[in-house]
């Protein structure tokens, strides 16, 4: 089963992705656990390009087109080998994450990174994405106390226009795709939100009821 995670920065996701990823281990299957962008060599250091807050301005094109081939990596290098030998795969950002960020919040539009991230991913898709949906106020300040002493990525440093286009977009997919995205209270408190989130999971396993 491949398993995504999206949703503002700030929303818990690195909490569920941890308590979901233990679940999984007790019922007896075989995880991998992977992060974009990043998850390979290749992808760590397009990330540090990305989200490195002193590096020289990034285009839109350019900062999609990366993505994209860090995505590309890691479907090549992790995902897919992973899926193959029957393991289940957690991702913290996937395509949706393109979507959002580059075509919304740069308003690159749809169509174009779609398609290059259709290329990247041989058109793999997740079986069920879980969309964390907070407030982008929430997010701003969940994220800067995190932040206390450190400068704010790159990413992080846009405006609150940029992440209101984003939040918006990522639920215009998730009424798109009803079957596949699950949208979350991420204000909900974490053990009700790993409930929630097991529910869903549990009902997609080749046998019910594990645990």
């Amino acid at each position: 089963m491949f398993i995504t995670f999206e949703g503002l920065d700030g929303a818990g996701k690195s909490t569920q992705i941890g308590r979901l990823k233990a679940r999984l281990e007790a019922a007896g299957r075989t995880m991998v656990s992977t992060r974009e962008p990043g998850g390979t060599p290749v992808g760590d250091s397009l990330r540090h390009i990305l989200l490195n807050s002193e590096a020289e301005a990034v285009a839109p094109k350019t900062e999609a087109l990366l993505y994209a081939a860090s995505r590309a990596q890691l479907v090549a290098q992790v995902i897919e080998p992973a899926l193959t030998a029957g393991k289940d795969v957690i991702c913290d950002r996937y395509v949706d994450a393109s979507l959002a960020y580059q075509g919304q919040g740069l308003e690159l539009g749809e169509q174009g990174v779609a398609a290059i991230n259709q290329f990247a991913t041989g058109g793999l898709r997740a079986d069920i994405t879980f969309l964390f949906d907070v407030t982008v106020a929430t997010s701003r300040e969940r994220v800067e106390n995190s932040r206390i002493g450190q400068p704010l990525d790159r990413i992080e440093q846009r405006d609150n226009a940029y992440f209101h286009r984003v939040r918006d977009e990522f639920l215009r997919l998730a009424k798109l795709e009803p079957d596949r995205i699950v949208v979350l209270d991420a204000s909900n408190h974490p053990d009700d939100l790993e409930e929630e989130i097991w529910h869903h999971v549990e009902k997609r396993l080749p046998v019910n009821k594990i645990i």
